[in-house]
């Protein structure tokens, strides 16, 4: 690996941390870089998953207030969201890679729209929120129900592509719930991390070959550094700046997935 690509992976790494931290979707830095810059699609994302887990941890543990009574419910998603992430993994580890390969496209285009939208999503979760016919916390079950089963499907994109996977547990969170934006952010970190470890541990017992460790090595650092950054400066930075760099770069990874 050259020094150029050891720096470009570092610098990915330590974006998708930051924009992990702060609105999620950073995937859409790290995965496009490493098929840009060469890996395989399957590779590119075993070696993203196993990186992100440091940057998930640092920003999880900066919005670690924002959790704070949300225990009751979280413990109910906590395992949806593990079902999920095994059966995304598995998903990902069993089916021959050229259906990943003729999927991920769809599923990267997809997550670009949602970081589009996502200022949406977050203008209409944040009204939900403050509305005042739904200030109570109680939950009723039925609303936990589909709590839990679109955390358990959101669990399972993760398990299988990650990238955006915060934006549509915010979605899903804001529908439901009556909780602030950040404290929805910061349940949807820690949920995202629970899921990167998940695909990591069995990315890592079932197919360490394919995992590229120099890349996990280098995005671990990165993220880690950009989770801090993230979860401490981030809300002073321009979320549109943000999410034009991630179009961009997606773009970039899409076409070079397209051409391959």
């Amino acid at each position: 690996m050259s020094v150029s690509h050891m720096i470009l992976i570092g610098l990915a790494g330590l974006g998708a941390g930051a924009i992990n931290a702060l609105v999620g979707s950073g995937t859409l830095i790290t995965f496009p870089t490493l098929v840009a810059l060469g890996y395989p699609p399957v590779t590119a994302t075993m070696s993203n998953a196993v990186g992100l887990v440091a940057g998930g941890v640092s920003g999880t543990w900066g919005y670690r207030r924002e959790l704070r009574g949300q225990w009751d419910r979280l413990r109910w998603q906590i395992p949806a969201s593990l079902a999920g992430a095994v059966l995304g993994a598995y998903l990902l580890l069993h089916l021959p890679e050229k259906v990943f390969t003729r999927i991920v496209p769809v599923l990267l285009v997809l997550a670009l729209v949602l970081v589009v939208i996502g200022p949406r999503i977050q203008s209409w979760a944040r009204r939900r929120a403050e509305d005042a016919g739904r200030s109570a916390e109680h939950i009723t079950p039925t609303r936990m129900t589909a709590l839990v089963v679109g955390t358990f499907l959101v669990g399972a994109y993760g398990g299988y592509f990650t990238a955006a996977q915060g934006i549509l547990l915010v979605g899903v969170m804001g529908a439901l719930l009556p909780e602030s934006v950040q404290r929805m952010n910061a349940a949807k970190n820690l949920l995202t991390l629970i899921v990167n470890i998940v695909a990591a541990l069995s990315y890592t017992l079932v197919a360490w070959d394919r995992i590229s460790w120099p890349v996990a090595g280098l995005i671990a650092i990165g993220s880690l550094i950009g989770g801090l950054i993230g979860a401490r400066y981030g809300r002073r930075l321009s979320p549109n700046a943000l999410r034009a760099t991630i179009v961009v770069v997606g773009l970039i990874g899409l076409y070079r997935l397209l051409t391959v």
